[in-house]
């Protein structure tokens, strides 16, 4: 018979970096897992992963055991990333803090196909350049 699930979390964590303080400690400690195991496992998990952020769904189980996925690093931080900037534009009309190249994009699009409501590549892409252009990064 399957465990029943008490609730999921959703976790953006540095990737192999996660500690037991916030936002891990309070999140996980109010249902009552046991955080060091999952710290210790997300670390490993996501050891070669390292200067990324990777989101965590992590599912809670009612006798507190725990099971947890990692996804894709948000589309913002691969943007910035590509751009070679530390944060989006305040006033994204007027100005531009950095550009990517289309290839750029479709790299970028191959990491997120798996989370995006689409299968076809182009389509993907033009979210992405959607995401881009709201964050104030020129597309070229």
């Amino acid at each position: 018979m399957a465990k029943k699930i008490a609730t999921v979390l959703k976790l953006n964590l540095q990737a192999g970096k996660a500690t037991p303080a916030y936002p891990v400690g309070p999140a996980l400690g109010q249902h009552g897992v046991n955080i060091r195991a999952f710290v210790k496992e997300y670390n490993e998990r996501t050891a070669d992963k390292i200067g990324n952020t990777i989101p965590a769904e992590v599912t809670i189980f009612e006798d507190r055991s725990f099971s947890f996925v990692t996804k894709a690093p948000p589309t913002g931080d691969l943007l910035l990333k590509a751009a070679g900037v530390e944060k989006g534009a305040a006033r994204p009309n007027t100005a531009k803090v950095g550009k990517v190249t289309r290839v750029q994009l479709e790299e970028i699009a191959r990491v997120k196909m798996a989370e995006l409501n689409t299968w076809k590549l182009d389509k993907a892409v033009k979210m992405i350049e959607g995401t881009a252009r709201s964050m104030g990064i020129e597309v070229v």
